[in-house]
């Protein structure tokens, strides 16, 4: 087989991914959108492998090693990012990412909705 198959497929699965990363707005699909990345970078990976170890005669297999890495570290970031944006579910009742700010950020003293506020309408 060609190198350019799975050159080609890996590009195609990249660009998909970076679409979600940047054009969704929840977090378990952004989530999704890198691990499809990251899939994309395992393929490049074993196929580029497979290629120079036909061309430079060495089993080392570099390329899968690194892939089973990148498995182990994607499976520990999914884990971890589902955990946080469960917690955030719970907290704040969305995973919109548009409508999350910072959790240490708490609200305006000064916004809408806030005695000072009010007292400052009344006032005017």
């Amino acid at each position: 087989m060609h190198l350019a198959y799975p050159a080609v497929l890996s590009a195609l699965l990249f660009c998909t991914g970076l679409y979600g990363v940047l054009a969704r707005r929840n977090a378990i699909l952004v989530l999704m959108s890198v691990e499809i990345m990251l899939n994309a970078v395992n393929l490049n990976l074993v196929a580029f492998d497979v290629w120079l170890s036909r061309t430079a005669q060495e089993t080392l297999h570099s390329g899968q090693a690194l892939t089973l890495f990148t498995i182990t570290i994607a499976a520990a970031e999914i884990g971890i990012g589902l955990a946080i944006v469960l917690a955030v579910y719970r907290n704040r009742g969305t995973s919109d990412i548009d409508k999350l700010r910072d959790t240490a950020e708490g609200p305006d003293p000064e916004g809408p909705g806030t005695p000072a506020a009010e007292k400052a309408e009344a006032s005017a």
